[in-house]
């Protein structure tokens, strides 16, 4: 049988395809643009009929048909691996959930310990040799195919094929059915907008610290994307790429002529990523893009893989950090607002890279929902909010104040350090809480302008 043959008798209705779902299964959506939307439309209508459908994914870009249904929480649960601000809705709404992971590891909990009952994820259309590619989404995807009770890809011609090496796409012998939606626009994922003069004065100090020939990782979010912004206007020059997520700001440093991977210990050439979600010139930017390379996680983010390239360059957000060094990027206390992603993976890995670094940017300070001005340098993680990042692992912290490293430094020394990248208005609130946490000690060498 030809795969034309194949794909023909494969093909079914998106009402199909939810007719297949039953009350209580486990149904996988995938992840950011290869959410499924004919189908979630399909299953949406059925709600009347199911109960206690859980649904899993990440990093939802738009609002999905089943969270719409009336008592929607009696019918689905949205269960995240990661969360984007419409998630943050769905939790409000009591049908979304957090799932906490080390993104480098999620293939292997699929392999060893999440069951599933039916995979349904957006894909490119079929090419010549038979393979569905995952778009700019190889991330864990093969793994949760071939743990699926069922595998239904449902085609868009405007999903980007994304090149790779492996695991970048779905066989049809591994499909089970096909469905045609209308070709939706992909989901877009907005890069927080102009970068303001704090994100300007926070990338400025770390692009001073990147060596030509670097390797780059860069974190979603306004600062990131400064920095992004930053080195394509620089005089850098054979940049790298090894990230988990490609972000617009890549494209701006490739087109400007800033990325050869020329100096990469591994995949010289390539711009390696687990998943890309942003705008449509980024789509159009990796779509058959051979100097862009998508992989499975657990390869991008292994901390082998990444400690093995030279001059590594990670660049993280922060929601706040405590006097202590613990870095929270997850959560508002007990709110989750993002997740733990793969930070602390390239946190560990950028440190052992030789000549790498690992940088956690945050602006000191935040506007509260009534408009008071609070420091994100605290003396202690606010009740319930997550460490994301151990004390022990965090190296560079970087504010609109200034860069300070935490390696090796006491409690005493970290708190003067991080004090003195705090903003003014709070330093002195925070040396009085520090003493009574017991770890403040003026330095004698500390410069007095600091504080």
């Amino acid at each position: 049988m030809s795969f034309t043959e194949e794909y023909r008798k494969k093909l079914i209705t998106p009402e199909k395809g939810a007719s297949m779902v039953k009350s209580g299964d486990w149904v996988d959506f995938g992840w950011t643009t290869a959410t499924p939307v004919a189908f979630d439309k399909a299953l949406a209508a059925r709600y009347e009929e199911l109960s206690d459908v859980k649904i899993r994914g990440g990093i939802l870009l738009w609002m999905p048909e089943f969270a719409k249904v009336p008592d929607a929480d009696r019918h689905f649960s949205w269960n995240s691996w990661h969360m984007s601000g419409i998630e943050r809705k769905l939790i409000s709404m009591g049908i979304g959930y957090y799932a906490p992971i080390r993104y480098s590891e999620l293939p292997r909990y699929y392999h060893d310990h999440v069951e599933n009952d039916l995979a349904v994820i957006q894909t490119s259309p079929m090419d010549k040799f038979g393979y569905f590619n995952f778009g700019p989404n190889a991330s864990h995807l093969a793994e949760m195919c071939k743990k699926s009770r069922a595998v239904i890809v449902e085609v868009n011609k405007n999903m980007p094929r994304c090149l790779g090496g492996f695991s970048e796409g779905v066989h049809i012998s591994d499909v089970d059915f096909i469905i045609e939606g209308d070709n939706p626009p992909i989901g877009i994922l907005g890069g927080g907008g102009e970068p303001t003069e704090v994100d300007k004065a926070v990338a400025k100090t770390i692009v001073e610290e990147i060596p030509n020939g670097a390797c780059l990782q860069l974190g979603i979010g306004g600062m990131p994307n400064a920095v992004g912004k930053m080195i394509a206007e620089s005089d850098l020059k054979d940049l790298g790429v090894h990230t988990e997520m490609y972000v617009d700001g890549f494209v701006d440093i490739a087109k400007a002529g800033k990325i050869t991977g020329a100096k990469k210990n591994i995949d010289r050439g390539r711009q390696v990523y687990a998943f890309g979600a942003g705008t449509e010139k980024l789509y159009e930017y990796l779509d058959n893009n051979p100097q862009c390379m998508s992989a499975p996680v657990d390869y991008t983010n292994d901390i082998r893989t990444v400690s093995a390239i030279d001059n590594f360059i990670s660049i993280n957000n922060a929601v706040d950090i405590d006097l202590f060094g613990q870095v929270n990027a997850e959560t508002a206390g007990t709110k989750q607002i993002s997740g733990a992603g793969g930070q602390l993976d390239f946190v560990l890995g950028a440190y052992l890279s030789k000549g790498g670094k690992s940088f956690i940017c945050l602006s000191s300070t935040f506007t509260d929902k009534a408009g008071n001005i609070k420091s994100r340098i605290v003396p202690t993680l606010a009740n319930g909010s997550v460490v994301t990042d151990t004390r022990a692992n965090v190296q560079y912290v970087v504010t609109e104040y200034g860069k300070v490293c935490l390696k090796g430094l006491t409690t005493w020394e970290r708190a003067e350090a991080l004090i003195s990248v705090a903003h003014p208005d709070f330093r002195d609130e925070l040396i009085r809480e520090a003493e009574k946490l017991k770890i403040w000690r003026r330095s004698c060498h500390q410069n007095a302008a600091a504080f």
